[in-house]
């Protein structure tokens, strides 16, 4: 997308040995790399190394069972809306991503690794979440290969198969694992693609209704600076947040189907995007002197690495810390660095409450227990954004809530309205992105089938 967007020089990216930090017990410890760093590092100790690897090898107790009553089998087949979908929930207990990482890999690996792997990325709670759902390609490991190690054998081996395609000759080649961002920041992206669709991007367009058309498609109301337009439309993909598509969606409501000699009651699709939920997380960017980096944090007289996560057992509010100025260039200038905080989540509800002074303070007052030297000067803030709903998190259930809205809509007769979005696809930006290219491909093979037809 990049590359298509014409940023292919503009692409920036990190250096794939930066070190990554977690607080433990009051010290910044780097996290292992690759598996020859497993032996060596400080983040775990020996029996939880050995309890890891063994796990790993399928050393473990089995993944739970579902045990169902016939009464509760009987409520559950109508609750659900097909059999193959009440076959898949029940023929094992959905773990939380705890529940799989303690039982897989110990104790030791969540609360020092997971646990704060999950505090950054989802800003959630990892009781709650669901292993499936919020690490599928992980949880499908031991689903398939019957531990995490054969699971990573079996699919080198479907990949010895089934090779990809060959690589876009276009494409930028980096040095190893790493991230990306652009040399002025990640609004280039945006900005470039808006560029190249020119006015097919409309801004400051309010939808507020979807009413079904006669010729099969869709009546889109938007509120514009304009005034009040209607757009018809064959297809649909919504990639706003559920609770707003819950909201727009409300009046398409679906009562009662027949299937498989029973009556199943349907929840509509709002119901079902109503539930998901998103927590509140505060983004804090600031910036302080090289001097005031402590030493022992230094490498070669330098901040490297990518950042720092913090469990929440460490007594932090802020999750974590990326370190800007260190993982791309020109980020900040000569002597100082840039620092980008994420304070919030779904343990800490309460930053909404909080002024912006108080937000920064919080941020100030964890740095200065472990990255900034104490007396050091106060920090330039260039900016705090909070945003009161900020990322779905993909629960226990969140599959079946999914698939719920979808069938919903299939089954009321909304063929062709898609939804989209990161609680769809998955929060990261890349699976954003490659959530945007699969909800082309079907809206394409819609139009191939039906809409021309």
């Amino acid at each position: 997308m990049a590359v298509d967007s014409g940023l292919k020089d503009d692409l920036v990216f990190g250096d794939p040995n930066a070190p990554r930090f977690v607080l433990w017990e009051g010290k910044l410890r780097p996290v292992p790399s690759k598996p020859g760093d497993l032996p060596f590092f400080d983040l775990m100790s020996i029996p939880g190394k050995l309890r890891a690897g063994l796990g790993a090898l399928g050393v473990r107790p089995p993944p739970p069972v579902c045990v169902l009553s016939p009464l509760c089998i009987l409520d559950s087949l109508v609750k659900f809306d097909c059999a193959e979908r009440f076959r898949r929930r029940f023929q094992g207990r959905e773990e939380s991503v705890e529940d799989f990482v303690r039982r897989n890999l110990g104790a030791e690996v969540f609360e020092r690794l997971i646990e704060p792997f999950c505090s950054g990325v989802y800003a959630g709670d990892p009781s709650k979440l669901s292993m499936k759902a919020a690490f599928g390609k992980v949880w499908r490991l031991e689903d398939t290969g019957g531990s995490i190690i054969g699971g990573t054998i079996k699919t080198i081996q479907e990949r010895g198969k089934n090779p990809k395609p060959p690589r876009d000759p276009r494409l930028p080649t980096p040095k190893g694992q790493t991230v990306a961002s652009f040399r002025k920041g990640l609004t280039m992206l945006p900005d470039a693609i808006t560029s190249r669709l020119g006015s097919k991007v409309k801004l400051s367009w309010k939808l507020t209704s979807i009413t079904k058309s006669d010729n099969k498609g869709y009546a889109l109301v938007y509120e514009t600076p304009e005034g009040v337009v209607s757009v018809q439309a064959k297809t649909v993909v919504m990639t706003i947040p559920s609770y707003v598509a819950s909201d727009i969606l409300r009046p398409l409501s679906i009562c009662v189907v027949i299937e498989f000699g029973l009556v199943i009651y349907l929840s509509d699709a709002a119901d079902a995007l109503s539930i998901f939920y998103y927590p509140p997380v505060a983004a804090v960017t600031v910036s302080y002197p090289k001097e005031a980096i402590r030493k022992e944090c230094l490498i070669d007289g330098e901040l490297q690495g990518f950042g720092q996560l913090h469990p929440r057992s460490q007594r932090v509010e802020t999750l974590g810390t990326i370190y800007s100025s260190s993982l791309f260039p020109n980020r900040a200038p000569a002597g100082r660095v840039l620092l980008l905080n994420y304070i919030g989540g779904s343990t800490n509800t309460g930053i909404v409450s909080k002024t912006e002074s108080e937000l920064v303070e919080a941020v100030d007052r964890d740095l200065r227990k472990m990255l900034i030297n104490p007396r050091a000067v106060d920090p330039l803030v260039l900016g705090v954004r909070v945003w009161p709903q900020a990322i779905p998190q993909f629960l226990i259930g969140h599959l079946d809530h999914l698939e719920a809205a979808k069938s919903a809509l299939g089954k009321g007769g909304y063929d062709g309205l898609f939804l989209g979005g990161n609680y769809v696809a998955g929060v990261a930006l890349g699976r954003c992105v490659e959530g945007a290219y699969e909800s082309a491909s079907q809206i394409s093979d819609y139009l191939t089938k039906y809409a021309y037809k």
